[in-house]
């Protein structure tokens, strides 16, 4: 019989996952036809950078190579601690900070040392949702290459010869008022921090204050909104109540501070009815992200375009002062659906835009918002949450220094060298400076310029406070102690005030001493407990500008648009393995950034993917491995920040290609350049095309008119199984899901999953329990995208139990396909077997070696597989056996809604639901019998306990383009 190798139902369009597959080149049919692509051929230094990347030990777990950490090595008790209670784990509300905003997190600690975060399900911001960069904080925690000690011209100092120059230089700006003196920030929220730099300008008034954002909220919007309303602010989206959504390039979805509070608040609008959508995206955008991915009216248009469509739709929707430009036909039509679609609307539409469409095209929206009586309702401001406020900024700080007016410089948790626009040459500007001071979690290119680098204690082994993006406010408390001789930037900075000796905690209980007043010890304590202190931020009201604001004329072949990582974002977490090797959400590329194009401008070059091309703006140029991306803009090139590190540690140094230094400091998001193709390549590390399924109709869309009663389960040759008590299932709604890989970094983190370098990851060889497969459907130019996340399906007739020979996969009483690994030989029948291909061999020996401190981040609850062991989704069985004990103790059943899987506790859009079947009144069965409901390879005849719901879509097919 021939095998079907499309993804293409009977009565349905096709599914393609990349734009090989649409070559029908017989190569990559064989390619793809391997269960893994072993005849990969490794490179002759490829074993030697595997045990380089090992060695990293914390940034990746895996092989430990021959270089010592300064870990300090973990001993058991000889006293045992009283509130300890061994095998049990305590929980600690905290956060941890992204672009300085807090992520209010619980983290889990065995032992005395963490090892999970998750989100606080208290707060009201993200209700116990996380995001990749959450997950990944806990293993920054352990990295070896972090700063562990003062130096001084990269030798050892002493804390005592620190504070020694401190003491000199407050001498020297006492003399002068602290004229000469500057501080060079990030933004932060901290009240701490915000309190101490006014008390540091008060002590020398002479002295002025820099920040300096790579790729955050403060680098994208404040300048905007202060010529749109006159003022800064902070916009705050409320998606919740909004049944249509209109957005200019705009991925409010898509990673960054905001990107759990958005998509709580776009999926708790998408689920407000259960035979429908509950909202409506229309979605105009230069390059593909993932709100883009699911509007269900998607225009793809330049990015220089972005100003005119914004005018467009005020004149469309009559708002005064806003001419008629001239537009296509496919924006003339996607206008006049986003016309319709807001008619009868009033309150309850939002329209956004992104930082490529600048102030002119912000101001248009936010007088359409206006007019349609969004303000005040889906649209509010608040004054800025992130300070200090009255700063300069980078490009006046290097202009002040080569004129040679600045003596004195002190960096703050920011790395400038290498992350500014390359234009500014930020390096040679800190050589001039006679006094050069780094305070920073890694000696990293701005700390190997500076005289003095001082490393900064982590945000779980340090006291500070910060600010979510709602502005609720929380105590960081430390979770463990220091590992190395840190300090944190109170302390630094509590020195740079003159104090002597402070107390670690002291300057967080002088700030919140003044708002708790005489009941500071009670709130003191709830603060601790709860993890936040409830109240966020006022808001405030302020009105658009009247005099429209002009778009510059973009003269240039190309828009040039940058965008921070997926991933590593602006490249603070090149050192994370975890982030590294997880797929990006649109090109599931891994270790390393592309420079995408679409594919009429590849065509143009005779491009395909991995070919180098060089990309120049004004003088300067940067060469990259190019990417096709489907349904990009002609004329739109996207470079990725974050990557060309020379000295983030051993994992992410040496990685992809350093975008920063084409960005220019004027138009840090959208400027114009060239592209030509050189003639070389590289083989990319992308996972899209493994473990790929053999099937059709893999991710499914219903239409509101094409609900049905679901059908009753057919028939199976096979006897049941005997049924326990409980049942266990999952559902997933593909309607739901964002592709954002939290789930993927809390499987990571909960179950111990090793991460294995790019050279395995080219062989097919990751070792991801769960994958974020991303399907397309429709033409190349115009596709329409779908996110499907695969873990195991726990199938009651599963193939794999019956190949395996020795009985290592088993199947129990409440349903779990479980591994037995000890009796796991490494045949790889079960692998083979499975048609979900969710299975995951270990080639290698991916364990650290005994000294190592990766396993202080290992759940002491999973077990560490070693070489030649099968490993696969367990349905986090540790926390199933760890309710079961708890009803145990209490003579009672599981309830509904106890045990929450990894995947599922770290959705932010509620797309995984899990429980027991058998409880007809549990959530997971009520979604089991939803109209949307489906089984994937049903026709496998496997009765998965893995089941989907299917996304929705308009009724009327042709409307769905622009």
């Amino acid at each position: 019989m021939k095998r079907r190798n499309d993804h293409q139902p009977a009565d349905g369009p096709r599914l393609w996952a990349g734009i090989e597959e649409l070559s029908d080149d017989p190569q990559f049919q064989a390619f793809i036809e391997a269960e893994y692509p072993v005849v990969h051929e490794f490179s002759k230094t490829a074993r030697r950078d595997f045990l380089k990347l090992m060695g990293a030990s914390f940034a990746l777990a895996g092989l430990s190579g021959c270089e010592k950490s300064s870990f300090i090595t973990a001993l058991p008790y000889v006293y045992q601690p009283p509130s300890e209670t061994i095998g049990l784990p305590r929980y600690y509300a905290t956060a941890v900070l992204l672009d300085g905003y807090a992520q209010p997190v619980i983290a889990t600690a065995h032992a005395g040392r963490p090892t999970k975060l998750d989100g606080n399900p208290g707060h009201p911001a993200t209700q116990g949702r996380s995001d990749i960069f959450m997950q990944s904080a806990v293993l920054q925690l352990y990295d070896p290459d972090r700063a562990a000690a003062p130096s001084r011209h990269g030798e050892a100092v002493s804390w005592a010869d620190v504070e020694s120059a401190i003491g000199t230089m407050r001498e020297n700006w006492r003399a002068d008022q602290g004229l000469g003196a500057r501080l060079l920030l990030g933004p932060t929220t901290s009240p701490t921090l915000l309190r101490q730099i006014d008390a540091f300008r008060k002590q020398f008034p002479k002295a002025r204050v820099h920040v300096h954002a790579a790729a955050g909220h403060e680098a994208r919007r404040r300048q905007i909104t202060a010529a749109v309303y006159g003022q800064a602010v902070d916009l705050h989206y409320g998606l919740g109540d909004c049944d249509v959504v209109v957005g200019l390039d705009d991925d409010f979805l898509g990673p960054g501070p905001d990107q759990v509070r958005n998509a709580l608040g776009w999926s708790q609008a998408r689920r407000r009815s259960s035979d429908r959508p509950g909202n409506r995206l229309f979605m105009a955008e230069s390059v593909p992200t993932a709100t883009g991915a699911l509007a269900a009216h998607r225009l793809i248009a330049d990015a220089r375009r972005m100003p005119v469509l914004a005018e467009a739709l005020a004149n469309a929707l009559d708002v005064a002062g806003a001419s008629k430009p001239d537009v296509t036909d496919a924006e003339a039509g996607w206008i006049a659906r986003v016309v319709a679609a807001c008619k009868d609307r009033v309150g309850r539409s939002l329209f956004v835009s992104g930082p490529s469409g600048g102030a002119a095209a912000a101001l248009w929206i936010a007088r359409i918002n206006q007019q349609l009586g969004n303000a005040g309702q889906t649209l509010k401001l608040t004054a800025p949450i992130t300070g200090p406020v009255d700063t300069g900024t980078l490009p006046e700080l290097v202009s002040d220094i080569n004129a040679e007016r600045v003596t004195s410089l002190l960096v703050i948790d920011c790395n400038p060298a290498y992350n500014a626009s390359g234009e500014l040459n930020v390096g040679d500007a800190i050589k001039r400076v006679r006094s050069s001071l780094h305070i920073g979690l890694h000696r990293d290119e701005t700390g190997a310029l500076c005289q003095w680098q001082l490393p900064l204690a982590h945000a779980l082994e340090s006291w500070s406070d910060a600010r979510a993006v709602d502005g609720t406010a929380s105590i960081l408390q430390p979770v463990i102690s220091p590992f190395y001789d840190v300090r944190s930037v109170h302390y630094v900075f509590a020195k740079l005030l003159g104090e002597v000796d402070p107390a670690p905690d002291a300057a967080i209980r002088e700030t919140w001493q003044a708002s708790f007043g005489d009941a500071f010890e009670a709130r003191w304590k709830q603060a601790l407990h709860d993890g936040f202190i409830a109240g966020a931020a006022p808001f405030v009201t302020a009105s658009p500008a009247s005099n429209p604001i002009t778009s510059p004329n973009k003269a240039g072949d190309l828009d040039i648009v940058f965008l921070p990582d997926p991933t590593i974002w602006d490249g603070q977490f090149a050192n994370i393995g975890w982030l590294q090797e997880l797929p990006k959400t649109l090109t599931t590329v891994t270790w390393s950034n592309v420079i995408a194009v679409g594919p009429a401008l590849a065509n143009r070059f005779g491009s395909t993917n991995g070919d180098h091309v060089e990309v120049t703006v004004g003088e300067r140029r940067i060469k990259g491995p190019l990417w096709i991306m489907p349904g990009q803009a002609e004329n739109t090139v996207a470079l990725y920040l974050g990557y060309g590190r020379s000295r983030a540690g051993r994992v992410g140094d040496n990685l992809g290609y350093n975008a920063y230094q084409v960005r220019p400091a004027a138009e840090p998001w959208l400027t114009q350049g060239s592209l030509r193709k050189l003639d070389s390549r590289e083989d990319l590390a992308v996972t899209q095309l493994h473990h790929r399924l053999d099937g059709f109709d893999l991710a499914r869309e219903i239409s509101p008119g094409q609900v049905e009663k679901v059908k009753s389960e057919e028939a199976s040759l096979y006897a049941p199984w005997p049924s326990a008590k409980n049942a266990w299932g999952m559902v997933i709604d593909l309607d739901s899901c964002i592709g954002c890989n939290a789930c993927v970094t809390a499987c990571t983190a909960e179950n111990n999953v090793p991460v294995v370098g790019a050279d395995q990851v080219r062989a097919g060889r990751e070792m991801h329990w769960l994958r974020i497969a991303r399907y397309y459907t429709g033409d190349v130019t115009e596709p329409r995208s779908f996110f499907e996340p695969v873990p195991c399906m726990h199938c009651e007739d599963a193939p794999c139990e019956m190949g395996c020979p020795v009985h290592a996969t088993t199947h129990n009483a409440e349903g779990i396909n479980q591994m037995v690994y000890n009796r796991c030989i490494g045949t790889r029948t079960c692998s083979s077997y499975c048609p979900y291909k969710v299975r995951r061999f270990n080639f290698y020996d991916y364990r650290s070696s005994a000294d190592s401190p990766e396993h202080a981040v290992h759940n002491p609850d999973v077990t560490v597989r070693s070489r030649g062991v099968m490993e696969k989704c367990t349905y986090c069985t540790q926390r199933i056996e760890a309710a079961h004990v708890a009803a145990d103790k209490e003579n009672r059943s599981i309830r509904d809604g106890e045990i929450v899987t990894a995947c599922q506790q770290a959705c932010p859009t509620k797309a995984i639901v899990f429980g027991d079947i058998n409880d007809p009144n549990s959530e997971v069965s009520r979604l089991k019998r939803d109209g949307r409901h489906y089984v994937l390879l049903e026709e496998q005849g496997t009765r998965p306990r893995t089941t989907y719901l299917a996304r929705w879509r308009e009724d009327d097919p042709e409307s769905r383009q622009g």
